[in-house]
């Protein structure tokens, strides 16, 4: 008999874009499971040297149902620190395009870079048979990561793209959430800008198993936007969203991600338009100039829809 393939669902772009809340949607699935911000397993879970170190059930990481389960069949002594070295040196942002080229063949893959692949594919599979789920999503937003896994043979793999106005996720890491600091705007749009453009490489090399999702009009219609992304990848018939927009989430094994991943129970989907009259207006500027070249290509326009108050 032959054995099933693991289905990854990697979720990119950068944060403050509603992936938290997509990945947990799509882990509500029948044989789905959200695990989070995968890639910080080993720096936050098991070498505890991230921002925190429990899983979206509530429990350590090393304690969880799932994750000890994980750790039981993949980590040796030295593993985690090992696994983070493996990904500072070939899974970061700026690695994209090279691991992109090695799975289209346009380069050789070199030792150090199969190595990682490798592991990836090991730890997806690992959580697979660890939690009985067909399908892995990953809200990890490390282009790389996906990127490497498009030259995959072990896994199907697909990528959702998830972007979100820069101005309003500035605005958004203008304020500390919980173990989250705060982050200054040309750094956060510098970042929309590197992660989104890494992100937008991977639609060549995955085709139609590469989508682009606005958080605008997913949280405008998310039920009917996240519902033909999943129909047309042959996932499910819907989205596990009620007509009005509501859903129900369950307890999850997220590694770590936006705070409210360690929220459950009854959720309203809605658009959130708070920043048009909150940010200020010097910082509402800086980022529509960094992003500048890039707003367009996403459907944004250069000139705020409306003025700050400060």
């Amino acid at each position: 008999m032959t054995e099933a393939r693991t289905t990854v669902v990697y979720l990119t772009g950068w944060c403050r874009s509603g992936t938290t809340l997509i990945g947990n949607l799509v882990g509500e699935l029948p044989g789905a499971v959200h695990v989070g911000e995968l890639r910080y397993l080993w720096l936050n879970g098991v070498l505890g040297r991230g921002t925190n170190d429990r899983c979206g059930c509530g429990a350590p990481v090393p304690d969880c149902p799932l994750w000890s389960q994980v750790l039981v069949r993949l980590a040796g002594p030295g593993y985690a620190a090992d696994a983070v070295r493996r990904q500072d040196r070939y899974l970061r942002t700026r690695h994209t395009a090279a691991r992109l080229a090695e799975a289209t063949g346009r380069r050789p893959r070199t030792a150090g870079s199969a190595d990682a692949l490798r592991e990836l594919e090991r730890l997806y599979t690992t959580i697979s048979a660890a939690s009985g789920a067909r399908i892995v999503v990953d809200s990890g937003k490390f282009p790389a990561e996906p990127a490497a896994l498009s030259g995959s043979t072990r896994l199907d793999a697909y990528v959702l793209h998830v972007v979100r106005d820069p101005r309003a996720t500035a605005e958004s890491w203008r304020r500390a959430k919980e173990y989250i600091p705060r982050m200054g705007v040309a750094r956060s749009t510098g970042y929309w800008v590197a992660f989104n453009r890494a992100s937008a490489r991977l639609a060549d090399a995955f085709g139609p198993r590469y989508r682009l999702l606005s958080y605008e009009q997913f949280s405008a219609r998310p039920r009917g936007t996240l519902g033909a992304v999943l129909a047309g990848w042959g996932l499910a018939d819907e989205a596990p969203v009620a007509p009005d927009g509501t859903a129900t989430l369950s307890v999850n094994h997220t590694v770590t991600g936006n705070p409210d991943r360690l929220r459950h129970g009854s959720v309203t989907i809605r658009p959130d338009e708070r920043w048009r009259t909150t940010q200020p207006s010097g910082a509402r500027w800086a980022a529509s100039l960094i992003a500048a070249p890039w707003l367009r290509r996403y459907g944004y326009a250069l000139r705020p829809a409306a003025t700050s108050r400060s």
